[in-house]
């Protein structure tokens, strides 16, 4: 490993523990209305993206058409129908099958990011998926499920991979404190529309002191301070390697349980945390021999 890479390494985990975190989290919230909750989350969250833009003098440029509809379709995808496909897959499916299908997604990113750079993927990085992925099934566990609940995995296992590869392409002009705020913006107004669509008025209420904490953690770091750190090390480490770090999630599902006193770890959980961890090591290992030729390559281009 280069420790030039070390910082895109450390953002990728972060932001992939963050997410982890969710689902021990998730449970303060889990009664107060959906579709009204994500759009508060993401209305903070926004709004908070926004400012960290004011502060470090970054302008607010306007999309082109084009990005313009990449950041509908990454709103919609990676956020939206996202978080409809998991409450809805989780209704036909044990959880544990939702968040096995949907941790495939290292797999689907090491096939999906070199094709997107008209590239062949890295057989090394799909053996490191692979493992990851392995690892993630054995630390989240194997559930039931009836074809309406493999359809919503695999649906959001798409839309897990779209916030990913849709954004690659508008990090290269718009950055990612722009696209982290613009992306969080566009999705409230969906998230409201359902919200009424589906729960009429009855779509947000006032929040408890403790649906109120849950709510702005969600917007702050899960969302916030997630999308920001994942949008810094995507670009430097690519879709396929970025990918492997998704193993992270129940690593930090387990961790955040833990920290707030719902129990041990299961055994299978740590076996799965350590299968995580070599799989991101075999992934993530560079020869010492490739950084000479990497730079000789750059100083070509520049000149």
């Amino acid at each position: 490993m280069s420790n030039h890479s070390w910082p895109a390494y450390s953002r990728a985990c972060g932001a992939m523990f963050l997410v982890g975190s969710l689902a021990a989290v998730s449970g303060v919230v889990n009664e107060f209305p959906f579709y009204g909750g994500q759009a508060a989350r993401y209305l903070i969250s926004a709004v908070l993206l926004f400012a960290v833009a004011f502060a470090r003098r970054i302008p607010l440029i306007r999309p082109t058409t084009r990005e313009t509809l990449l950041l509908i379709a990454l709103a919609a995808t990676g956020l939206v129908l996202f978080n409809l496909f998991v409450i809805e897959g989780t209704k036909h499916a044990n959880p544990a099958i939702v968040g096995t299908i949907v941790g495939t997604v290292p797999i689907v990113l090491a096939l999906a990011g070199p094709l997107m750079r008209r590239t062949r993927p890295s057989g090394r990085i799909l053996v490191a998926a692979s493992i990851v992925v392995a690892g993630t099934g054995v630390a989240s566990g194997l559930g039931t499920s009836d074809l309406q609940g493999i359809l919503y995995s695999v649906g959001a296992l798409a839309c897990e991979a779209c916030f990913s590869l849709l954004a690659l392409p508008l990090l290269v002009r718009l950055g990612p404190v722009r696209v982290s705020a613009y992306t969080a913006a566009t999705s409230v107004p969906m998230l409201l529309g359902l919200g009424l669509l589906t729960d009429g008025s009855a779509f947000v209420r006032t929040p408890s002191l403790a649906e109120l904490g849950g709510l702005a953690y969600l917007a702050v770091l899960v969302s916030g301070v997630a999308f920001l750190l994942w949008y810094r090390a995507l670009p430097q480490l690519g879709a396929d390697r970025a990918g492997l770090f998704a193993g992270v999630i129940p690593v930090g599902t387990i961790i955040t349980s833990l920290v707030l006193g719902f129990g041990l770890p299961a055994p299978g959980e740590l076996v799965g945390v350590a299968l995580v961890i070599a799989g991101l090591l075999v992934g993530l290992y560079r020869p010492r021999t490739v950084a000479p030729a990497v730079v000789v390559r750059e100083e070509v281009d520049i000149r």
